[in-house]
């Protein structure tokens, strides 16, 4: 239904986004590798989408390329897998990792994303074999965010939106620079936690 948003960029709050298109405000929630690649706000971006209807919600996810979308779409019908976990998943790795992973079936990477469990690594793996390409453009720009009030909770309220616990989260930042923004922080989380 809506394919593509283009416009200006006006709130960044990982993992929402607020674009601005001709006077329409849309909400989107983006992978953190999507968020990486963000422009500053005020500037124009481009995000591909996918709306997604529950019964108790429309929610609109946003994705920097279509390799990325497609691998969410396809996420999305694995058995277990609804949209926040997928986009969790696509926030530990890039599309192109999680292909690497899928055909190398590698249950151990595949669990180490936020909300999945062994069981669910060795259902992706089944369910998706043959079925997630490889993207030419696997390496997205990392761009910082505005820097607000207090990074910790930021990261924090991050960490536990991608699906971990408050525990795994608090962890996470304990040995994280004392001057790192957000999407640096974020960014370095994940990396930790998938150790």
């Amino acid at each position: 239904m809506i394919s593509r948003l283009t416009g200006i960029l006006i709130e960044k709050l990982p993992p929402h986004i607020v674009i601005d298109v001709q006077g329409v405000a849309y909400e989107v929630d983006v992978s953190m590798q999507t968020f990486y690649a963000l422009p500053a706000v005020g500037e124009s971006v481009q995000v591909f989408t996918q709306l997604v209807v529950r019964e108790d919600a429309h929610l609109l996810f946003g994705f920097a390329d279509k390799a990325e979308r497609a691998t969410f779409r396809q996420l999305i019908k694995v058995s277990g897998i609804g949209a926040k976990t997928a986009l969790g998943i696509l926030s530990a790795m890039t599309a192109d990792e999680l292909a690497q992973a899928v055909a190398q079936e590698d249950v151990k990477r595949l669990s180490s994303a936020p909300g999945i469990g062994k069981k669910t690594a060795e259902r992706m793996v089944l369910e998706l074999r043959g079925k997630l390409a490889h993207s030419d453009d696997a390496h997205l720009a990392l761009f910082a965010a505005a820097t607000p009030v207090n990074e910790r909770e930021d990261i924090i309220s991050t960490l536990l939106a991608l699906g971990y616990s408050e525990r795994e989260a608090r962890a996470a930042v304990k040995g994280l620079p004392a001057d790192v923004d957000v999407s640096e922080g974020v960014r370095l989380a994940l990396k930790g936690l998938l150790k």
